[in-house]
């Protein structure tokens, strides 16, 4: 007896007659990635490039190299080469000021060796204030130096909030946006070089792109910021950085103490803030 399409299908049920879809295969977490690359004694090489524009020509580009060091709660040190140009508009501003030699210097390239609590500062803008034998100033109470301004996908919790506020994700180029009050609740480098932009009116936003490996470690990060700061200013940041070597060992040494001066010993010799642009 022939049956009906309908009895067969009682009988044999439907998981009989369609066939089951392929299993994907699981995406890789690029957050359980990183944590897993956290371990003390390695590090990352790090390439990054940023303009930072306040509008009507004037603006400023910081190109950071070096190696960035890992505990198992992040990052713990770095050393890095640093080197700061400013605009012709900001140069001749500050030529009217008499700061033109000043610039000059700042332009100057620096080597950066960073504790997490503290700055160690070379280059040759303090060659003529500081003594013989000794090459370094240090500055205390600093942050780490972010691997790119304002994303710091080396933190857990700024990549797991950059993956949801994800707009596509395709291979291994992830796309998005966040609001920098957002940001801000997850990111301790965001919160402590650019809080003043997390509340203000109207809201500041960062779009990006994140481009992962086939391991899921971030290769590079590219961000575009719209920052406006609760006083009124606009604040605009192209930033681009490339992250390779992974799992490199990194022991990021101190200078002597017998190199080094404090900031505070040096007094107006030296500027009060650590050189640079984001650190």
């Amino acid at each position: 007896m022939k049956r009906t399409v309908a009895g067969v299908i009682l009988i044999a049920g439907l998981t009989q007659l369609v066939a089951a879809p392929a299993q994907a295969a699981p995406r890789i977490d690029p957050v359980k990635v990183l944590q897993a690359a956290l371990t003390r004694g390695k590090g990352v090489n790090i390439v990054s490039t940023a303009k930072i524009d306040h509008g009507r020509g004037a603006y400023y580009t910081l190109d950071v190299d070096g190696t960035v060091g890992f505990g198992p709660r992040g990052e713990t040190a770095a050393d890095t080469s640093q080197r700061l140009r400013f605009s012709k508009t900001i140069m001749s501003g500050l030529k009217k000021l008499g700061m033109a030699e000043d610039a000059a210097l700042e332009e100057m390239p620096l080597r950066v060796i960073s504790s997490g609590y503290a700055d160690y500062v070379s280059g040759p803008q303090f060659a003529d204030v500081l003594p013989q034998g000794t090459n370094w100033v240090r500055y205390s109470y600093t942050h780490l130096p972010a691997s790119n301004p304002p994303l710091e996908a080396l933190e857990p919790a700024t990549l797991k909030a950059l993956l949801a506020h994800r707009t596509s994700w395709r291979g291994g180029v992830v796309k998005g946006m966040i609001k920098a009050d957002e940001l801000a609740k997850v990111s301790r480098s965001f919160a402590s070089h650019f809080g003043g932009y997390s509340g203000a009116k109207p809201v500041s936003t960062i779009s990006y792109t994140l481009r992962l490996s086939s391991t899921g470690l971030v290769e590079r990060v590219s961000a575009t910021s719209v920052l406006h700061h609760w006083k009124g200013s606009l604040l605009r940041i192209k930033s681009d950085t490339r992250y390779s070597a992974w799992g490199r060992e990194a022991t990021v040494l101190l200078p002597l103490n017998g190199e080094v001066l404090d900031q505070e010993q040096l007094e107006t010799k030296v500027p009060y803030q650590v050189p640079g642009a984001w650190n």
